[in-house]
């Protein structure tokens, strides 16, 4: 039988500040964190990357420069969206996963290392898809790896892999810059989608293409 191989793209949306005296976007942290990733055979890796080809081709946006989903107005965004779920629907092996933490749940003795709750929420995100592959890379924007969880991140996960899931899995690490590469911008959109409905209450875009989006959320307590 054939090695099975994925290639999954990573990004996020908010930050790991903890300043909440002030309204975010007005001198304060952002309440909630998301990580997002997209999970591809290696074989369909193009999938994703033309999807956000064809965005910039629709909407005209500059191919010089990164289009963000902060960048993004309505229309756009509704048009990642349903791309997005288009995709998932045209290919079942292809996997959207987020995570989303509420930043003003986590304990404070968390907080004081900051790169291991970013390492938790990718493993809960992540592990699931990987150990059911023979190799995955995993690709980040270098700018989302926290400055000392770079090396810890991908060992983490490896020794996950192979001592708590008992898997064979070989992980490859290899960052790089989502100016360059379309399926972490995939990535990125994907993470501000999910992040808008927590941080800004918005839900009609996630809605779009909630269905083949596989959402967990962490410190949220009991009936949120």
């Amino acid at each position: 039988m054939a090695p099975v191989s994925s290639i999954i793209y990573v990004d996020e949306s908010g930050d790991l500040g903890w300043s909440f005296g002030a309204p975010y976007r007005l001198g304060g942290s952002s309440r909630y964190l998301t990580v997002a990733v997209v999970c591809v055979p290696s074989s369909k890796k193009h999938i994703p990357k033309r999807v956000i080809r064809n965005l910039y081709t629709k909407f005209k946006w500059p191919t010089g420069v990164e289009k963000k989903w902060k960048d993004m107005g309505p229309t756009e965004r509704a048009a990642f969206a349903t791309a997005a779920q288009k995709m998932c629907d045209d290919h079942p092996d292809i996997h959207l996963h987020a995570i989303t933490v509420k930043k003003e749940r986590v304990e404070e003795h968390v907080r004081a290392d900051e790169n291991k709750l970013y390492n938790y929420m990718i493993r809960l995100c992540v592990l699931d898809c990987m150990a059911t592959q023979d190799a995955v890379t995993m690709i980040p924007d270098p700018r989302s790896m926290k400055v000392e969880s770079g090396r810890s991140l991908h060992d983490y996960l490896q020794i996950e892999l192979w001592f708590t899931r008992h898997v064979k899995t070989k992980l490859s690490t290899c960052p790089m810059d989502s100016k360059s590469c379309k399926g972490i911008q995939f990535a990125d959109m994907l993470a501000g989608l999910v992040q808008q409905r927590f941080e800004d209450r918005y839900f009609e875009h996630i809605r779009i293409c909630i269905r083949r989006l596989k959402l967990k959320k962490l410190f949220f307590g009991d009936g949120n």
